[in-house]
């Protein structure tokens, strides 16, 4: 089975070059990596070049934000599964994408999976900063605001083939309408993996707290247009995601 994985990045000098290795440290043995570059201006280039004859393919032009690099990622992509590795993130351990390659020999007819993940500083200490964990799915959970980790969703490519790509109307929270579109919509079978998949840094594009009530608002849309009762069902995610954070 061939897994493939995705990473976009634009100016990500100080981060990317562990997102590169900690994919090339994993230990399954059939891996399709796609870097996706929105044409970098500091440096972040040059790392990825070094790095250039263990990446499958590479692309480095300008686009229209991240969703649409990761729609040409997911255009580029001939694996079986298909996840995403953000330029911020890492994978958890070594033997990360051998969990996921093995549930989906264990359980054949599932569409996807997910696992649990970790948020840690942005700095060299990496404290512990928020734990989530996924827990077993279910489409009640869903319209309470639950929705697995993005970075530890892995997808078959015929399921993303046949349901579509990301949404471009949407700037920071396209991948909560890609996930409802799979999961609530379209109903696909998903298995939960009861183990730590990612480690993500604080301050990335999805947790800056400066963009924090534009993404409330895209979720408003989002949840409002899939006819769930968006300003609950906002509250409650955003509940959950508090509850998440590591109290010292």
């Amino acid at each position: 089975m061939r897994i493939t994985i995705i990473t976009v990045c634009y100016n990500r000098k100080a981060t990317i070059e562990k997102a590169i290795q900690s994919v090339l440290a994993q230990n399954y043995h059939d891996i399709e990596y796609i870097i996706i570059d929105g044409s970098s201006t500091d440096g972040t280039q040059e790392i990825i070049e070094s790095y250039r004859d263990r990446i499958s393919k590479y692309i480095s032009e300008p686009d229209k934000g991240m969703y649409d690099a990761i729609n040409k990622g997911l255009q580029l992509a001939t694996g079986d599964v298909i996840g995403l590795m953000h330029s911020d993130d890492e994978f958890f351990d070594k033997k990360a994408v051998t969990r996921i390659a093995a549930r989906f020999d264990y359980e054949p007819n599932i569409d996807g999976v997910y696992g649990d993940g970790i948020y840690v500083s942005n700095d060299k200490e990496e404290r512990l900063v928020r734990d989530r964990i996924g827990g077993v799915f279910s489409l009640k959970r869903v319209k309470k605001g639950w929705l697995p980790l993005h970075p530890t969703v892995y997808l078959k490519k015929a399921v993303i083939d046949k349901h579509g790509l990301y949404n471009l109307d949407f700037k920071i929270a396209s991948d909560t309408e890609f996930l409802l579109r799979y999961l609530y919509k379209h109903k696909i079978n998903m298995s939960y993996i009861d183990a730590y998949i990612v480690k993500m840094r604080m301050g990335g594009m999805s947790t800056s707290l400066k963009r924090a009530f534009e993404v409330l608002y895209e979720d408003y849309k989002i949840y409002k247009f899939y006819g769930l009762a968006a300003i609950l069902v906002v509250f409650l995610k955003k509940s959950i995601a508090l509850r998440q954070y590591i109290v010292h």
